[in-house]
C-alpha cells in the first residue's frame, strides 16, 4: 500500500478507513473495533478517518476505548477527526438548531475533546467539516494554526469547501491546508467538472473521497454502471466495490478513497481496487454509462 504525504508531517495511507458507520455496529466493543483495525492493518490501510459528529458523538470514544486497551496500536496508525458541525444530539442535545460553528472557541474545545475521547496526545489531521457561512477566516485560519503550533494537531484540511472556501481560509493561514475531503464517486460526478478537482490538481492537493461507492447505491443498483462494472470486475477477478473505487484512483489528482463498512470480510477487500487496471477508455465507458449519454 502507497504512502501519501499530505503535508511535510503527515502521511497516510492510499486507501482511508472511514469510521463514521462504526456506533451502527450491533458490536460495538473494543475487541470487535480491534478486529476492524487489523483487517485495515493487514493490507496497509493505516488511516482512521473520524469525526466528532459520527454517531451522535460517539464514535470517537469506540475508538478510543478500543486504544486504550491496545497499547501500541496508536503507533501503528494515523487518526483524521472533524469538528464545526453542532447538531442537537449527543452532547449538543441542547442546541436549538443543527448549525456550523468554526470560531476559535469552538474549534479549540473540539480538538481538547477528541484528544480526551480517544485517549490522544495528538491528532495527525483535524478538518473543518463543512463550509461555514459565518466563518470568520482570519479567526478560523488563526486557530488551525495555533493547534498546530501547539502540537494538538500535526496538520489541518478541510471537508465538502468548494475552491473558495479553500482559498479563502488558506489565505489567512501560516500552514498549509492539506487535504479536502469531499463526496465522489460514480454517483456524485460533479467534481471532474466543476473545478474541484482542477483547482486541486493546480495547487497538488491530494483530495480523500468520502462515500466512493455512493452509499452503496452502485452496488446495489442493476443499470448500465451496474452492468459495465460487473463485467470489468468479473475480467479482472473482482467485485463491483474494486471496480468503483479503482475508477476514483485513474484520477492523476490521487485521489484517496475514504472507504466505510462495519463487515470485516469487505473491510478485507478493500486493497483490492488497487490491482484493477482501468484504461482511459475503461474510464470513460464507465463514466458514459454513469451520465447516460456519451461526452459531447
Amino acid at each position: 500500500m502507497d504512502r501519501i504525504a499530505l503535508s511535510q508531517s503527515v502521511e497516510v495511507s492510499r486507501i482511508v478507513y472511514g469510521m463514521w458507520r462504526l456506533a451502527d455496529d450491533p458490536d460495538t466493543s473494543p475487541t470487535h473495533v480491534r478486529a476492524k483495525i487489523d483487517a485495515c492493518l493487514a493490507q496497509g490501510i493505516t488511516t482512521m478517518d473520524q469525526a466528532d459528529i459520527y454517531g451522535g458523538y460517539v464514535a470517537e470514544s469506540l475508538l478510543g476505548d478500543c486504544l486504550k486497551q491496545s497499547p501500541g496500536l496508536r503507533d501503528q496508525i494515523e487518526v483524521v477527526t472533524k469538528c464545526d458541525v453542532v447538531a442537537p444530539v449527543g452532547k449538543y442535545a441542547d442546541a436549538r438548531v443543527k448549525h456550523y460553528d468554526t470560531s476559535a472557541t469552538h474549534i479549540t474545545a473540539s480538538v481538547d475533546a477528541s484528544l480526551m475521547y480517544m485517549g490522544l496526545d495528538h491528532i495527525d489531521l483535524l478538518l473543518i467539516h463543512r463550509p461555514d457561512p459565518l466563518m470568520d477566516a482570519a479567526e478560523t485560519g488563526g486557530a488551525l494554526d495555533a493547534l498546530i503550533a501547539a502540537g494538538k494537531i500535526k496538520a489541518a484540511g478541510v471537508s465538502n469547501f468548494r475552491p473558495w472556501d479553500w482559498d479563502l481560509l488558506q489565505a489567512n493561514m501560516t500552514h498549509p491546508l492539506a487535504t479536502n475531503q469531499i463526496e465522489l464517486s460514480l454517483a456524485a460526478r460533479d467534481s471532474f467538472t466543476n473545478g474541484d478537482l482542477a483547482h486541486a490538481q493546480q495547487h497538488r492537493i491530494r483530495p480523500m473521497a468520502w462515500s466512493p461507492l455512493g452509499g452503496g447505491s452502485l452496488m446495489a443498483e442493476d443499470g448500465a454502471v451496474a452492468a459495465r462494472m460487473e463485467t470489468i470486475a468479473q475480467a479482472q477477478g473482482v467485485d463491483r466495490a474494486a471496480v468503483a473505487v479503482a475508477w476514483l484512483l485513474a484520477h492523476p489528482v490521487g485521489i484517496l478513497p475514504v472507504m466505510g463498512t462495519n463487515t470485516l470480510s469487505r473491510i478485507a477487500t478493500f486493497s483490492d481496487a488497487l490491482r484493477v487496471e482501468i484504461d482511459r477508455q475503461m474510464w470513460f465507458e464507465l463514466y458514459e454509462a454513469a451520465n447516460g449519454q456519451e461526452v459531447p
